[in-house]
């Protein structure tokens, strides 16, 4: 680790910034370095300008990933470098307005008969159930289901905040099922590799989603975050309140949450268009 790369890091450390954010960010001065050949603090500001509208002109990189390089090159530069904010412009990304895919129920429930293994239908099963992000999943530790009060403890997710979600009874049930086959001690889900347990890496998982989405025949874009949407929708459409499932996810803002409106069949209104109430109407139609 080079002396800048130390610098930053620890800088990030003690602002307490959570481990996925920090690699982020790291990653997004490396990717900067690498693109002009020269260590990151002998960059110019119109160079790192250029170099964002690089990511999003030429690349085409999504919005969400150009904003993680817009706040890790803030950081850098702002921060670890204590540069003045006023001699450079970042722009921050618009944000898309572009809706997530979602599956239904039957999709999803296809989806986790069709997984390669009884770990990763259960990993797949949490993440869906639980409303988890990747990461979160993966960090799962035994001791974070609590079947007493039938919740699980998200430890530092997104912002490092801890949060309580729901444990189903049938989660509970495949959780169980798991443990006694594979009996894991710290970590819920730890690697398959020799040497001390640590917990699996991002890229086994998301093949094992992709894999599970090719046998069930699913087409539909989107990697395992889908579950997490699957989530918030079909408990909005079970009619969860919002406040309830912004709590549950760990959305910070509302507004967060209710783009989940837009994706619901509005289930509880009973028919699926305005044109259907014109049955209920008495007398002649015209």
């Amino acid at each position: 680790m080079t002396e800048l790369r130390r610098r930053m890091d620890d800088a990030m450390l003690v602002r307490g910034l959570a481990d996925r954010t920090r690699e982020s960010y790291l990653w997004a001065v490396t990717g900067l370095a690498r693109f002009y050949h020269r260590s990151p603090d002998q960059i110019s500001d119109g160079e790192v300008e250029a170099y964002l509208v690089h990511l999003i002109r030429d690349r085409q990189q999504a919005w969400s990933t150009c904003n993680v390089v817009v706040n890790g090159l803030r950081f850098f530069y702002h921060t670890t470098l204590k540069r003045d904010r006023t001699t450079f412009s970042i722009p921050s990304p618009r944000q898309s307005g572009k809706l997530p895919m979602v599956l239904s129920r039957e999709e999803v429930q296809r989806l986790l008969t069709h997984a390669t293994n009884q770990q990763y239908r259960t990993m797949l099963t949490t993440s869906y159930a639980a409303g988890l992000r990747l990461s979160e999943v993966l960090h799962l530790q035994v001791a974070h289901i609590d079947s007493a009060r039938m919740a699980i403890r998200v430890a530092q997710g997104k912002g490092g905040q801890d949060r309580d979600t729901v444990l189903s009874a049938r989660l509970l049930e495949a959780l169980r099922a798991y443990w006694t086959v594979a009996r894991p001690r710290e970590w819920l889900f730890p690697a398959r590799s020799q040497g001390p347990a640590r917990p699996m890496n991002r890229s086994s998982l998301q093949k094992a989603y992709g894999t599970a989405k090719r046998r069930a025949g699913l087409t539909k874009p989107g990697g395992i975050h889908t579950l997490r949407h699957c989530f918030a929708t079909h408990l909005l459409e079970a009619g969860v309140d919002l406040h309830t499932i912004q709590r549950l996810m760990g959305h910070r803002q509302l507004t967060t949450t209710a783009r989940y409106l837009q994706l619901t069949r509005h289930t509880q209104i009973g028919p699926d268009s305005p044109l259907d109430l014109l049955d209920r109407l008495d007398g002649p139609r015209t």
